[in-house]
């Protein structure tokens, strides 16, 4: 399926999540904690392609450490699916009410986004991360991940598509770029019809290209290692 079909499909995906109750939601996230236990044989075989081939290529080891799932990685990603289950559910909430001198009420409430954009580099814990908080906040994901873990996280979007199925959420929810050349993320950046929000996850040159290129709005992350240093006597 190329770029723009799976794009069709989560904006299409986007419009029945936004109407999907708090125990839909969180049955589906359940779902996903036990199809990824029940599977993490299969993730572990395709993570272990993927760090052979960066091997392979010469990726620094500190990179690999980053790419490399092991079955406490995995249940780390099945334990990050129970703490969404009980975070509150966003959809719905009443951020802040005035009442007008004329007596119109106007309330601030928050909604689902729509058909949210991911493009991260090569840690397969983000693929389940990003996938179960757009779930819970009613929106369809499409990920973009690193080549480097591009066999991990078929595997992975592959367990969790049949988790979503099994819980009666629309096909669509999640879907997976598996072009792994360049020129993808640019194509993906102009997909203003398809999505409403792009979410870059990775180093300074990653997030600068996005912000630089997107023609979607972006939410501009830092890029990590932010030190706080405390005097003792603080």
């Amino acid at each position: 399926m190329d770029l723009l079909s799976k794009g069709e499909r989560v904006r299409n995906a986007s419009r029945k999540l936004r109407l999907i109750t708090t125990e839909e939601k969180n049955d589906a996230i359940s779902m996903i904690a036990k199809e990824i236990e029940m599977h993490k044989d299969v993730i572990l075989r395709a993570n272990a392609v993927d760090v052979s081939n960066a091997r392979e290529k010469g990726t620094k080891e500190s990179l690999i450490d980053r790419l490399a799932l092991s079955e406490s990685r995995i249940q780390a990603m099945v334990q990050a699916c129970r703490e969404v289950i009980v975070l509150p559910d966003p959809v719905g909430e009443i951020e802040s009410t005035r009442l007008q001198k004329d007596g119109l009420r106007i309330s601030k409430e928050r909604v689902p986004i729509g058909a949210i954009g991911m493009i991260f580099e090569s840690r397969p814990n983000v693929t389940v991360d990003a996938s179960i908080l757009a779930i819970k906040s009613g929106n369809s994901i499409l990920l973009k991940g690193g080549s480097d873990a591009i066999n991990s996280n078929k595997a992975i979007v592959l367990i969790m598509k049949k988790a979503l199925s099994l819980a009666g959420l629309p096909d669509g929810s999640i879907e997976l770029v598996e072009d792994t050349s360049r020129e993808v993320v640019k194509e993906m950046l102009e997909m203003n019809q398809y999505l409403s929000l792009i979410i870059p996850r990775g180093g300074a040159a990653l997030i600068k290209f996005v912000v630089d290129n997107s023609r979607i709005p972006v939410i501009e992350t830092g890029t990590g290692n932010c030190h706080i240093f405390v005097d003792y006597g603080a």
